[in-house]
């Protein structure tokens, strides 16, 4: 099992929790601001840091936390307001800023909230400078402080939503346009619900957008990327060619097809891969997913005489394997996919243009009788997710559960795979499980919950 270090405020995808409750708390976010601007705050220039959020309630406490902590440090602030996760990451680099945060718990109910960093290069933390930033955190901050016109000051940038439409936009095809295409898209009631509509609109489709009225607390309530049944039965409604699914903070994305069946990132990360490789765009030989990935997508990338690189889960680690082998995709099956000529982290908005202009390119040569056939590249090995609450294993019963997940790999041996794991986001422990024997997958499963408590 890959596992990431052990840290005491950041997970998977930065600090996340329980809105004001620790550690997303307006104290702490008031010190994560002293000590991330302290440890950016490198030469005699004027300092400065992007701030961004999606559309919880809760962003109001957050937000101005942050802001207080920076400028006590000498950082200026720039907020943007609700804007999506990738956004952030472009206009660090974009404005010359030192650091970029992010304030969203992604998929997570509208009650959590988040706090993810990106540094000067638009790309999320290594767990090292999270780790000194926690050591800050835990140390002295008076030593940072200013006074006088050292102060640090705040203004907000108008135009954000317009940079980061004009700026997805480039990504597509300049020969291209989508006219003459229906396409659904929820937004989740979340950080993308201004920019991904006018976007996919000004490129030519027609839009039907769902989950873009925030109130603060319906962000990903039965809706985006995790509840994915509205979007589906507005693709089936309205006759769509496909249907978009953002989550909260739209990093992420999953797609329907015409007939309003899911198609999930495996399969996204798979079509864009394929196709960059037989139009030479492909670096490094191959792609980058996660321990989660699917047997059958493995075999696929295999089949196209391309190697598939493993990471932890989290789209950061992701990235960071991909900066090291050299390769331009990578991605998880959640939707994380991150296409590195073109931005630094994760972007829905921008893989799911990526999506349409291949669909476009692939009709445009008849090589593909079906839309479904193009979203659907392999046959997936019969896979599921466990999750089962830390309140419910004590040290015994984690112990057990860990011996017979080891039990039930030997079980599955070359034909599966079995990968046990904390989330990095919420009090669970995740298994998941996949086998290409249905059989021995059945029994898998079963073994798993009983030793979990679940059947």
């Amino acid at each position: 099992m890959i596992k990431a270090p052990k840290r005491h405020y950041f997970g998977t995808d930065g600090i996340r929790g329980k809105a004001n409750q620790s550690p997303v708390t307006a104290e702490i976010a008031l010190k994560v601001g002293m000590a991330a601007g302290a440890f950016f705050r490198r030469g005699n220039h004027r300092h400065r840091v992007v701030i961004a959020k999606d559309t919880r309630l809760s962003g109001y406490l957050i937000e101005p936390a942050l802001t207080a902590g920076f400028v006590a440090v000498g950082m200026d602030v720039i907020l943007v307001g609700p804007m999506p996760t990738p956004a952030v990451a472009m206009l660090v680099k974009s404005l010359r800023a030192d650091l970029g945060v992010m304030i969203s718990a992604s998929h997570n109910p509208y009650d959590d909230n988040g706090i993810k960093l990106f540094g000067p290069d638009g790309y999320k933390l290594s767990d090292e400078d999270e780790m000194q930033i926690e050591a800050l955190m835990a140390g002295d901050l008076d030593d940072y402080r200013v006074v006088g016109d050292r102060l640090g000051r705040a203004k907000r940038l108008e135009d954000a939503p317009g940079r980061y439409i004009e700026y997805v936009k480039a990504t597509f095809p300049k020969d291209m346009r989508l006219d003459g295409m229906k396409v659904v898209l929820d937004c989740a009631n979340g950080a993308a619900y201004r920019v991904a509509p006018v976007v996919l609109w000004e490129l030519g489709a027609e839009v039907i957008s769902i989950g873009v009225k925030p109130d603060g607390t319906n962000i990903n309530k039965d809706c985006g990327s995790t509840h994915p049944a509205p979007l589906q039965a507005a693709v089936r409604e309205h006759g769509a060619d496909l249907g978009i699914a953002l989550d909260g903070d739209a990093d992420r994305l999953i797609m329907c097809d015409e007939e309003g069946e899911l198609v999930d990132g495996d399969q996204l990360l798979a079509m864009v891969t394929s196709m960059m490789h037989k139009r030479g765009q492909l670096k490094g030989g191959g792609v980058v997913s996660t321990v989660m990935a699917n047997l059958g997508f493995e075999d696929y990338i295999k089949q196209l005489g391309l190697a598939l690189h493993r990471t932890a889960v989290g789209d950061r680690y992701v990235m960071q394997k991909m900066r090291e082998s050299g390769c331009n995709i990578g991605g998880e099956p959640s939707g994380h996919i991150i296409l590195s000529d073109h931005t630094t982290t994760g972007d829905g908005l921008l893989a799911a243009l990526q999506v349409l202009a291949m669909v476009r390119y692939q009709q445009a040569e008849s090589q593909l009788q079906a839309q479904t056939g193009a979203l659907r590249p392999f046959i997936p090995v019969p896979q599921t997710l466990i999750n089962i609450p830390t309140r419910d294993l004590d040290e015994k019963g984690k112990k057990a559960l860990e011996n017979k997940v080891e039990d039930v790999s030997q079980l599955f041996g070359e034909r599966g795979m079995v990968v046990m794991r904390p989330s990095g986001t919420e009090p669970l422990v995740r298994v998941m499980l996949q086998c290409k024997d249905a059989g021995l997958f059945e029994e898998g499963i079963k073994a798993v919950r009983k030793a979990a408590g679940l059947a």
